[in-house]
């Protein structure tokens, strides 16, 4: 995918989840965040960040610029919550991405309705039918992507809600779309949020099939790039490894 009237600025704060000050040219500008996580590793005082400038848009929002990216030492980490979901269906699309019995489905359907969730994509290959449910991934440490970077009881339920739908004979996939390179692997993040990397195992018993990709990330870009092996090993304890 790619955004059009990408510039650089420098973050400088946050004064709620949806709203950063950056300096754009010498001056400060209110500019939209398009991701209610923390990213307190990567939202720090002077990172170079890559903001959309709106002013010339159809619909501009309430915000000129929205913050979509920032750098972090020598990597550049995608931090539009909606980009993982238009690089998977773009990548569904292309061919780039074929889930195993579903090469080319017949129906790519996005935020489709199951049980008491609202899943990423609906797909149909025949009568072969799958569910599938897109995380984006922002946070590294060490080389290795983790999430979530803040709890999430929504997380929870749709990997619940997957496990269910394989016992009604859907295909289910996991798919953890990490917005930078390079890392090693991509783990559950257990000292934030415990009861995710749970819900993580308990969906691979019940047959869900976990996936992740790291991507190519551009000033302007983003790209699905390749496979990530992912750890779901439990830690001794929660400081183990993070």
């Amino acid at each position: 995918m790619e955004y059009a009237q990408v510039v650089t600025g420098k973050f400088l704060q946050r004064p709620n989840r949806f709203v950063a000050l950056c300096e754009i040219e010498g001056r400060t500008h209110r500019c939209h965040v398009k991701n209610t996580g923390r990213c307190r590793e990567l939202l720090l005082p002077g990172a170079t960040v890559f903001l959309q400038d709106r002013r010339g848009a159809e619909k501009p929002g309430k915000t000129e610029f929205s913050l979509i990216g920032v750098k972090k030492g020598d990597m550049l980490v995608n931090i539009d919550s909606q980009a993982p979901n238009a690089v998977v269906k773009e990548a569904l699309l292309s061919g780039a991405l074929v889930f195993p019995g579903f090469a080319c489905p017949d129906v790519v359907r996005p935020e489709y309705g199951y049980g008491a969730s609202r899943l990423d994509f609906y797909l149909q290959k025949g009568n072969r039918r799958a569910l599938v449910e897109v995380k984006g991934v922002t946070l590294e440490v060490g080389g290795q992507a983790r999430f979530p970077d803040a709890p999430t009881q929504r997380g929870v339920k749709h990997l619940d809600e997957l496990a269910g739908a394989v016992a009604a004979g859907y295909s289910c996939f996991a798919v953890f779309v990490i917005a930078l390179r390079p890392v090693s692997s991509m783990a559950p993040n257990w000292l934030t949020h415990p009861a995710f990397g749970r819900a993580l195992q308990r969906a691979q018993k019940a047959g869900v099939q976990l996936l992740a990709y790291d991507c190519a990330v551009g000033q302007n870009t983003l790209s699905l790039g390749r496979p990530v092996p992912i750890d779901l090993h439990t830690p001794a304890s929660a400081e183990d490894g993070f």
